[in-house]
């Protein structure tokens, strides 16, 4: 019985901290309900006057991206700011023939009597949180507005960002991702779907009571006083925005998302693109939760619910070791639930933490609903969405795991970033992209065996116990079969 009892224990802390965070966002979504009653007040500049217009300097931090440069120059050009206000630099760590061409077009662009400037380095020490610190040294802008490479901000972005920067005490404003390739694929459709809730939910539903937010690595800007009082940037983890908005935030600046304007951007189209930012996502949430837990638990700055919703946004990307832990002691406890009558009142008392599902049911429709319209047809589609996203979430349970812990126990690496594609329709040819890996994960192998277990799982609810099997966690078993099943067979078609 002790093995028993031990596994009994820990499926039990498990659901309980899935439970916590499902609490945590359903707070998010009274927040976000609320934050729609709410008028926006913000001093804003007015651009039209010169003395109120500030300096902006355009960052634009990028490696090797043969497949989007041109197109990111060419639309950053048509960024609509008086001239005499304005410098773009382009950080370009590259070590290919990009590095050449990207000269040749921004010279093109010089031409023209824009001010951008082509900055390299000789070695690439703090990869991107790097590069940003060294052109931060020379930047003529008071706010620093910064892209990566796949990001297309409309011509009047600027314009609608930048005045909110009237208020002394903010020091960065964030916007929404949008996603130039959404209907590309499933794999597109889970991801958007997943930020989409992080950039509405999530990111409405703290700033609107301010709680701490997180500037998105892009798509934003950062007043460059802000930057140099957090400590400037540092590559000591892999999600150097996050840890750099936490470290000003605990200095009390404040930081303003604008859910009204979108930043269009494109979505991994291959899941070996996905895993790689996946991995460096949620490994950077689990080291800066070992940096910063400390700093917002000490902090008298900030509230005991804003230090809580702070620990719980840290912890984000541990929720998927949680749910590998509950998806492989499920199948135990079937059968433990079956062998031993007198624990059948504990299982009846768990089998409520279902509820944490339906709680992410309800805030993601409101989500959904946010985009795609109410409407009971709408609905309908949404059920399909979210047992499709559930399933494929779970998937990348292992995967994400591994970075998590990786993460917490200090394990350093490289940051790899996600190739591009500059694809948006499924008949183009992705295959010959030379930043694509084709090595195959051993980790792929054991996401097949975890499709095979959890395969068990959907057989073993028919011969467990006396009474002709037990579906109660059916339900489970198979989205968690074809979540691994998704991820297995798409790594093996994808040459991951």
């Amino acid at each position: 019985m002790i093995l028993e009892t031990i596994i009994i224990v820990i499926y039990t802390i498990a659901l309980l901290l899935i439970f916590m965070y499902a609490l945590a966002q359903l707070n998010l979504l009274s927040n976000y309900l609320s934050s729609k009653k709410t008028k926006d007040n913000s001093p804003l500049y007015n651009l039209s006057k010169p003395d109120e217009t500030p300096y902006i300097t355009i960052q634009l931090p990028v490696y090797n991206e043969m497949y989007v440069m041109e197109r990111l120059l060419d639309n950053i050009a048509k960024i609509d700011y008086p001239n005499n206000k304005l410098e773009i630099q382009v950080l370009d760590d590259s070590t290919d023939e990009t590095l050449e061409s990207t000269l040749l077009q921004i010279q093109k662009l010089q031409a023209t009597g824009l001010d951008i400037q082509h900055i390299t380095r000789t070695d690439r020490t703090g990869f991107k949180a790097g590069a940003l610190k060294e052109g931060l040294k020379i930047a003529k802008g008071d706010i620093i507005a910064i892209f990566d490479s796949d990001f297309l901000p409309k011509t009047d972005w600027l314009k609608r960002t930048v005045p909110y920067f009237k208020n002394a005490k903010i020091g960065v404003v964030q916007t929404r991702w949008g996603h130039i390739n959404r209907n590309y694929s499933i794999l597109t459709r889970i991801q958007a779907f997943a930020l989409d809730a992080h950039f509405t939910l999530e990111q409405v539903g703290r700033n609107s009571k301010g709680h701490f937010i997180n500037f998105n690595g892009t798509a934003g800007l950062w007043r460059k006083a802000c930057i140099l009082d957090a400590g400037n940037w540092e590559g000591d983890t892999l999600t150097e925005d996050l840890d750099l908005s936490y470290r000003a935030q605990l200095k009390n600046w404040e930081f303003k998302y604008l859910e009204h304007v979108e930043t269009p951007a494109e979505l991994p189209i291959v899941i070996s693109a996905a895993r790689s930012q996946q991995f460096r996502w949620n490994k950077g949430g689990a080291e800066n939760f070992q940096k910063m837990l400390g700093r917002v638990v000490k902090s008298k700055n900030i509230s005991a619910k804003t230090k809580l919703h702070g620990l719980l946004h840290l912890l984000n990307s541990t929720m998927f070791l949680n749910v590998l832990i509950v998806g492989i002691l499920s199948i135990p406890m079937l059968y433990i639930k079956n062998e031993y009558a007198h624990l059948r009142p504990y299982f009846y008392v768990m089998s409520s933490f279902v509820i944490s599902t339906i709680i992410f049911f309800i805030c993601y429709w409101f989500m959904y609903k946010n985009t795609y319209g109410g409407g009971f047809k709408s609905f309908i589609n949404y059920i399909g969405m979210f047992f499709v996203f559930f399933s494929i979430a779970m998937g990348f349970s292992l995967h994400n795991s591994i970075a998590v812990l990786e993460g917490h126990f200090g394990k350093k690496s490289e940051f790899i970033r996600t190739p591009k594609f500059n694809i948006t329709k499924y008949k183009d040819n992705w295959k010959n992209n030379k930043y694509m890996k084709h090595n195959l994960s051993i980790n792929v192998i054991f996401e097949g065996l975890l499709m095979l277990y959890f395969g068990f799982g959907l057989y073993s609810a028919f011969i467990v116990g006396n009474q002709g099997g037990d579906f109660g966690l059916f339900p489970f078993h198979l989205m968690l079969f074809i979540g691994f099943g998704y991820v297995f067979f798409k790594s093996l078609v994808s040459k991951v």
